[in-house]
């Protein structure tokens, strides 16, 4: 059977308490924040009058709470595969914390991060095919939209993996919406269609 899947609206989940646009929470559960709610409901107007058959969110509470919000009328798949990296001994901390913590490690973590793994934590490898896993999940359902809302490394990753392309450094911002289809040959293609 060939593929249905045509198109991704992805969103990343809004701002949460503690300041997920400053600290690395990864695997870490943290709810949104006011701020981050108001910046899903500015999300939910760039994408209204948009079509999508299905809802998909990552399982952490602030991906599947802006969902909710994103999509109040529609059932909502929890995909636990599209959960953030887990950044290990660096969740929670922010980018100067874990400079005056890890100098060595954050100097090669700056130098190479498309290749760099989170000590302690998840290898970047496994995130990739992880998140690779819900695609497939999400390609099974039959679905030819679909709006999947999740975190900065998810969104990037399912941009990449669909379009071959990288997202440019440091998109999507919290609340931010990137969208990939498939063109009549077949290839995907970033932006609206």
């Amino acid at each position: 059977m060939a593929e249905r899947l045509e198109r991704l609206i992805l969103v990343r989940h809004g701002e949460t308490e503690g300041q997920s646009s400053i600290r690395y929470y990864g695997a870490t559960d943290v709810p949104l924040s006011d701020v981050g709610r108001e910046q899903v409901r500015r999300a939910r107007e760039r994408i209204a009058g948009e079509a999508f058959e299905v809802v998909y969110a990552s399982s952490l509470a602030r991906a599947a709470e802006s969902a909710r919000i994103l999509a109040p009328d529609r059932p909502i798949e929890l995909e636990p595969d599209f959960r953030e990296v887990d950044f290990g001994r660096w969740e929670g901390l922010t980018r100067e914390e874990i400079a005056a913590a890890d100098p060595e490690l954050f100097a090669i973590w700056q130098r190479d991060l498309a290749r760099f793994d989170y000590p302690g934590g998840e290898r970047r490898a496994d995130f990739r095919a992880r998140i690779a896993r819900g695609l497939d999940r999400l390609r099974a359902s039959g679905a030819g939209s679909a709006l999947v809302v999740a975190h900065k490394g998810v969104v990037r990753t399912l941009h990449e993996l669909t379009s071959g392309e990288a997202l440019a450094t440091p998109e999507p911002d919290l609340g931010g919406v990137v969208q990939v289809w498939r063109d009549r040959l077949g290839r995907w293609r970033s932006g609206r269609p």
